[in-house]
């Protein structure tokens, strides 16, 4: 267990934190949210004891050992993969080096000989045969393959490390275990497999993520940051939204029946205060009105931008044709031969694992790179607005009030303002440097950009990146009511299944289409995946033959993208069939079970003839079900 006592944190003026009292316990994992800036990061290193609070202590249950994820990607560059996870419980580490110097000892002493004995058994207890092994299952599960376990640190990639510095946190078991952030820049099935270990996990848990599908499922509370105080709220992040908005329409009618009477009382002693036959109900009437309190209802300190798209014009029903494109960098193909198109309406979200080609496919369309094969084709009037994740269409030097200003001339002064202040940028704020502003500024100036340029056809990439979750809201609400067609890159599943209605999953260099959101793509990823990804190129995969050749082999082995619309549309009217004959078959049988009862009826078999046409019905039933059960037996195959 961990708890903070009375924890206060000042910066400045300002008290960040303010006699919070918080215990977490064992056997959960709980959420921690806020907006940006409210503390969420900050917290947890006051807890892991990184940062020391204004006052207040945090008290952890003694021989309890907490882990927590490293933020600094470069700190192991000079050590080995293996060595980074192992580092995870240092007291075990610490064990293996000082074995090591012992044993290297060309004078070994009897002394020596003692001291190895005592930290061999140490060792023993701690679990430590089995620690590489458990260091290398949990970079495995992370899909940091083999081979790369015995690199150094600086040879990774960005996303590698990350994925090293998670296994780290997660190594040897620990009792309290703290997360910020940690499924930033983890693909989809390092996610999956990270939320599967901690719904395993059975000591304490405490993260800090942006991400509502993930927190749903791990969650067992959530800890809601506002106001300097801390509220925690059982269950995971849905359950937390419904039950603080209850709580607050609960407040809400409360404090309307004690307005009510509150007026009730003021009415009765305005009336008779003066009568002496009334004096003392009216006085007992003020007695009663001086005892009733509102609750304060505290709107949230949270903050809401202002997003609407608008497409300027309509457009036809062809937006986008992609035929037969191909793009590889040296010793990576990352797709070949890949085909779809997009219709006008769609929202269709692009998704895959990292490094498979998904933001190159957004940057060929935006002509920010060039294909190496194949060609696209933008419908008549198609006006693209693309939302960079890296802000590259932002300008470093400039402003805030310039970055609009410069792009749309026409806009007073007045417009820009009111504009940036839909986005949260108001008083001084505007005259901020981009190169200043955090992520989630930036990417706040980026939507503001692109809503100003009333595209009928929106890229995005990554666009909830560095975003807190009530603009993250904000923006999916807004894509859902844009008339317009949207294409996008995220990881953010919550995200595509709010506003999906179409995915694309480049998988081995080839496209799988998937007519539904993130839920459906669950449902029938499965299926989809050996229909269309044949099981040879994922064992041609999963034994190494290469990115080149694998991709290669998805590509020309795969169905092509016409094969896989008209196969999706035979899959779909099957399910359809399926479903209406279940229906039939449903309704007949509550039928045939009415008529049964009927027939016990005395009315019913005393009337020969009303017993006549029952049995008849009973006899159509019977044969319809027969040939019914035949067809389900067809399409349930």
């Amino acid at each position: 267990m961990i708890s903070a006592n009375n924890v206060t944190l000042r910066v400045g003026k300002k008290a960040l934190f303010e006699d919070v009292n918080i215990k977490f316990t064992e056997g959960n994992c709980y959420g921690m949210i806020g907006a940006n800036g409210a503390g969420k990061s900050t917290f947890l290193k006051i807890l892991s004891g990184q940062l020391e609070p204004t006052s207040g202590d945090v008290v952890i249950s003694p021989g309890e050992r907490l882990s927590f994820l490293q933020q600094d990607h470069f700190k192991y560059d000079e050590f080995p993969v293996l060595d980074t996870v192992i580092m995870g419980n240092a007291r075990l580490y610490e064990i293996m080096k000082e074995k090591e110097e012992i044993y290297a000892k060309e004078d070994f002493t009897d002394e020596d000989g003692i001291k190895a004995s005592e930290l061999e058994a140490e060792f023993a207890t701690m679990d430590g045969w089995e620690a590489e092994s458990d260091a290398a299952n949990l970079l495995n599960g992370l899909g940091i393959e083999t081979e790369l376990h015995y690199k150094l640190m600086k040879d990774l990639t960005g996303s590698e490390k990350v994925k090293v510095l998670l296994a780290q946190a997660l190594f040897g078991n620990p009792d309290i275990l703290l997360l910020d952030e940690p499924t930033n820049h983890l693909d989809l099935d390092a996610i999956a497999w990270l939320e599967e270990f901690l719904i395993n996990f059975d000591n304490t848990v405490i993260v800090v993520s942006h991400d509502r599908y993930f927190l749903n499922k791990v969650c067992t509370q959530i800890a809601d940051i506002d106001y300097g105080k801390i509220q925690l709220y059982a269950g995971n992040y849905d359950f937390w939204y419904e039950s603080s908005q209850l709580l607050i329409r609960q407040m809400k009618e409360a404090n309307k029946k004690k307005e009510e009477k509150i007026k009730e009382l003021q009415e009765f002693i305005s009336r008779f205060s003066a009568n002496a036959s009334k004096s003392k109900q009216a006085t007992s009437r003020k007695r009663a009105l001086e005892k009733i309190q509102l609750d304060e209802i505290r709107p949230s300190s949270r903050k809401y931008p202002y997003i609407d798209f608008r497409p300027n014009r309509e457009i036809g029903n062809e937006v986008l044709t992609v035929e037969g494109l191909s793009k590889a960098f040296p010793g990576q193909t990352l797709f070949t031969d890949i085909n779809f198109e997009i219709k006008r309406g769609e929202r269709v979200a692009l998704i895959g694992n990292n490094g498979t080609g998904k933001t190159t496919i957004l940057k060929i369309l935006n002509g920010i790179v060039d294909a190496d094969a194949g060609r696209f084709a933008l419908g008549s009037k198609v006006q693209i607005g693309y939302y960079d994740q890296e802000h590259h269409v932002l300008h470093m030097e400039k402003t805030i009030f310039q970055e609009i200003s410069d792009t749309y001339p026409t806009l007073t002064e007045t417009e820009i303002r009111n504009m940036l202040a839909a986005f949260l940028f108001t008083g001084d704020d505007v005259f901020k440097l981009i190169r200043d502003l955090s992520g989630g500024e930036r990417g706040r100036v980026s939507l503001a950009k692109l809503m100003l340029s009333e595209a009928n056809f929106l890229i995005l990439d990554e666009p909830t990146n560095h975003l807190d979750i009530t603009s993250k809201e904000i923006l999916e609400n807004a894509l859902v009511n844009y008339t317009g067609t949207v294409l996008y890159v995220s990881h953010d599943r919550y995200f595509i299944n709010k506003t999906a209605t179409r995915i694309l999953d480049l998988k081995l260099g080839n496209l799988i289409n998937y007519i539904g959101n993130y839920d459906y793509y669950l449902e029938k990823k499965e299926t989809m995946e050996q229909l269309f990804a044949p099981a040879a190129d994922f064992a041609a995969s999963a034994a190494g033959a290469g990115s080149s050749s694998a991709s290669s082999g998805a590509g020309s082995s795969s169905m092509d993208w016409k094969q896989q619309k008209e196969e999706q549309a035979r899959i779909r009217k099957k399910q359809n069939a399926l479903k209406k004959t279940e229906e039939e078959i449903h309704a007949l049988e509550t039928r045939d079970q009415e008529i049964d009862g009927l027939l016990c009826l005395e009315e019913i078999f005393s009337d020969v003839s009303k017993l006549m046409e029952l049995n008849q019905e009973k006899d159509s039933i019977a044969s319809r079900l027969e040939t019914l059960y035949e067809t389900w037996e067809e399409l349930a195959e």
